[in-house]
């Protein structure tokens, strides 16, 4: 985990990436990053992951193999699914104590992603959503996170392992110092603001489900999209973490959000959440009894019906 945040960016590299039949070549910047907009004549056949290929052209150092490779790209087409969801990550999914300094690195440090623990009731709950009431179609399922790219791929083999949904991660950018890892997650994460309206506007045929916890801003944050895109948020799930007063603003921010006709919901467990999806259409009735057993430690899902819902994909990637 500290090698994570002692890693430094690459600038000035050129990368080739071959996307369907379309190759470009780009440039990494001062902070290692590249970025391409590809624009399609045609729409793709199907929504969903699609290959991509990555290569660095330039020499980095002495004796340097071939770097070549395959990751994966997310695209959806209009009208292949009901809705979206955009969930926080720390204290939402994955247990974190992202308020309590020297619980969280100790999280950080001494475990790893299959060792790390969920929320009970999340896999089932998420792949509930992900599939939707009628199971035709699968609603795509985005990460939004103060945690930075450091841990990449920590959080993708962490939601592997625990059989929650892939979907593209959003997150702060790359740290580099010790420092920096004992206040990983912290700012007033406002960025995670920025990233859910850049989702709301490129899916802008999609209303929202969004998943946070009270440690955190989650709820200012989430009442400000509403207010934003209205009528374009369908639900609003906060998983009480924190102290009484902290809830209170919560049910103050949920009652003011009835006049966009949002609920948001403080729920202590992620049973509270699955029914009320069920109640209102958003999961099917099957899904949200798996999400009770899974919640009281009683999940009878069948095996085959796991390796459906997660056959393993190679990598997450971070746009739309």
């Amino acid at each position: 985990m500290i090698s994570r945040y002692m890693s430094s960016p690459i600038p000035d590299v050129r990368v080739e990436i071959l996307l369907f039949d379309q190759e470009c070549v780009v440039e990494t910047d001062s902070n290692g990053y590249f970025e391409k907009d590809f624009i399609f004549n045609e729409p793709l056949a199907v929504s969903g992951w699609h290959k991509v290929r990555y290569k660095v052209l330039d020499k980095i150092v002495d004796e340097q193999e071939e770097l070549e490779v395959e990751g994966e790209v997310y695209i959806h087409r209009n009208g292949e699914a009901r809705y979206g969801v955009i969930s926080d990550v720390d204290d939402t999914i994955l247990i974190s104590h992202a308020t309590k300094v020297l619980s969280k690195l100790r999280l950080i440090l001494t475990k790893n992603s299959k060792t790390r623990l969920p929320f009970t009731g999340v896999a089932a709950f998420y792949n509930a959503l992900h599939q939707g009431a009628d199971r035709s179609i699968q609603n795509p399922v985005f990460y939004v996170s103060s945690s930075e790219w450091n841990l990449y791929d920590f959080l993708e083999d962490f939601c592997e392992v625990r059989n929650i949904p892939k979907g593209p991660f959003l997150l702060q950018d790359l740290k580099t110092s010790l420092w920096k890892l004992i206040t990983s997650g912290g700012g007033n994460h406002y960025h995670k603001l920025e990233k859910i309206k850049h989702l709301m506007s490129t899916f802008d045929d999609l209303p929202f489900i969004l998943i946070g916890d009270s440690g955190q801003r989650d709820s200012l944050l989430y009442a400000e999209i509403t207010r934003q895109f209205p009528e374009r948020v369908k639900a609003i799930y906060i998983r009480d973490v924190s102290k009484s007063k902290k809830d209170k603003k919560v049910n103050t921010i949920a009652r003011e959000l009835l006049e966009h006709n949002v609920e948001m919901l403080l729920v202590t467990d992620t049973e509270e959440a699955a029914r009320h999806a069920y109640d209102n259409g958003l999961i099917s009735r099957e899904e949200m009894l798996y999400v009770v057993e899974e919640t009281r430690g009683q999940s009878q899902r069948p095996a085959s019906l796991v390796g459906q819902l997660v056959e393993s994909e190679d990598n997450n990637k971070k746009g739309g």
